[in-house]
């Protein structure tokens, strides 16, 4: 029986999520990719339980992870109800909705029926009563944001989620949900947008929107789907991601982007660490980010992830230096 270890909040750093009462972990792990019904479910077990060991209190899902979709949140149910149910009060849970689940017109996007519809089918899947928040993943071009961000509003009255939260929502779009949300009486406790060093879009403007309206942020892809590792200074490997096609393309792998790479390593050698921890702690240099979202195929990779937390500051001219490898110079 699996018990957890006494120690696992003497050295994780736990920050505030916005002008909120909930504090996350500065690393937080998602359940993207490795979790789903094709994966090894002991390996998802015992990563799920190095998380916790470590003080990562914080598990992301979404209603298609998997493969299949659905299946990811059903690892984990299992895994809860087997390792985590005596801790469900010390754990933030969340799931999304958003992209597509299930055929049909009511199986994606941001409809009512297709947002409350999808919680319902989650929370069946993991075995819980509620999730802690409950995400609208993308924003619906084609839905009122009203009816989107009233769905989430239902979630929360209705006692299936603890908090709203939205992701890849852009600041424009983003503070619009946060007034409707604010007026329904449920204000946005968190953004997930994608951040890394090759990907600064919420620089401009969207980081300025959640600190000025006290809502959190959790990044993910932190590694640039672990372009920002040491698995390509070398070439491509031939059982990655990129080699697959798989997210990370080919093409975005050029010898202009790996010379990026091997500059950021130099880098990241000279300050003492892996060219991930460099990464994931580069994300954290901003108060604004809440937690990094990392993602893990095996045990060892979540201890790398939190080896990250060791050195989270950067020096005026280390930042020079980043910025000038990545502009080219």
């Amino acid at each position: 029986m699996y018990v957890a270890d006494d120690k696992r909040y003497d050295s994780m750093q736990y920050r505030r999520s916005g002008r909120t009462g909930i504090k996350l972990p500065a690393i937080s792990l998602g359940l993207w990719h490795n979790f789903g019904g094709v994966d090894n479910f002991e390996n998802s077990r015992a990563m799920l339980r190095r998380a916790f060991d470590l003080g990562i209190t914080h598990f992301d899902l979404a209603n298609n992870y998997g493969p299949s979709y659905g299946s990811a949140e059903e690892t984990f149910g299992q895994i809860l109800k087997k390792d985590f149910l005596p801790y469900r009060d010390e754990l933030i849970i969340s799931t999304k909705a958003g992209w597509d689940m299930w055929p049909g017109p009511y199986g994606d996007l941001g409809s009512r029926k297709y947002m409350l519809a999808s919680l319902d089918q989650s929370l069946k899947r993991m075995g819980l009563e509620y999730v802690d928040i409950f995400y609208h993943h993308r924003p619906d071009p084609d839905t009122p944001m009203e009816e989107s961000m009233g769905a989430l509003d239902t979630a929360v009255r209705s006692g299936r989620a603890l908090y709203a939260g939205i992701s890849a929502y852009n600041a424009k779009q983003t503070s619009e949900a946060v007034k409707i949300l604010r007026d329904l009486g449920t204000p946005l406790l968190i953004h997930q947008p994608k951040y890394s060093m090759f990907v600064r879009d919420p620089e401009q403007g969207l980081f300025d929107v959640l600190e000025k309206e006290g809502v959190g942020s959790i990044v993910f892809s932190p590694l640039a789907q672990g372009l920002l590792s040491d698995r390509y200074l070398k070439g491509i490997p031939s059982d990655s991601r990129a080699a697959r096609d798989f997210f990370l393309k080919k093409k975005d792998l050029g010898e202009a982007t790996l010379a990026k790479v091997r500059a950021l390593n130099e880098i990241a050698g000279q300050r003492g660490q892996t060219l991930a921890e460099m990464a994931v702690a580069w994300v954290l240099r901003d108060p604004r980010v809440t937690s990094a979202l990392v993602g893990t195929s095996k045990v060892s990779q979540v201890d790398d992830n939190v080896a990250a937390l060791r050195n989270l500051k950067f020096s005026a001219e280390e930042l020079r230096k980043i910025d000038g490898v990545l502009a080219g110079k």
